[in-house]
């Protein structure tokens, strides 16, 4: 199993980002994926999530309107597209798969770096 992110980099306030979360090993079309984040010194937050078909979405509040998760059942990929960044959102962002079926499996990427500051 792998999840592989990318995408992350140094960009200005204001900018936007769009990561990518590359899966493999598992059928990734049964799996609830969601972006998390980890700034310095704090816990890991979650971000968005969406569910296996892509049919709903959910995003923290802080999020809604600058974030966009989607994903690709083809290419086995889920994407955040992220607008109007601001540096409070500076921090490893990681992806996230979670099976639908029973017994639960959850597996994690090894994150990707955004820093945004001009």
């Amino acid at each position: 199993v792998q999840l592989v992110e990318s995408g992350g980099g140094l960009v200005q306030p204001g900018g936007s980002l769009r990561l990518s979360c590359a899966a493999s090993g598992f059928t990734f079309s049964t799996y609830v994926m969601s972006w998390y984040r980890q700034a310095p010194g704090k816990g890991r937050e979650l971000v968005a999530t969406i569910t296996s078909a892509g049919r709903i979405t959910n995003y923290a509040d802080s999020m809604k309107g600058r974030f966009t998760i989607s994903r690709d059942n083809a290419k086995n990929t889920v994407y955040l597209q992220m607008n109007s960044l601001k540096p409070e959102d500076t921090a490893v962002y990681y992806c996230k798969a979670r099976s639908t079926t029973i017994p639960q499996y959850a597996y994690w990427g090894q994150g990707t770096q955004v820093t945004v500051s001009s």
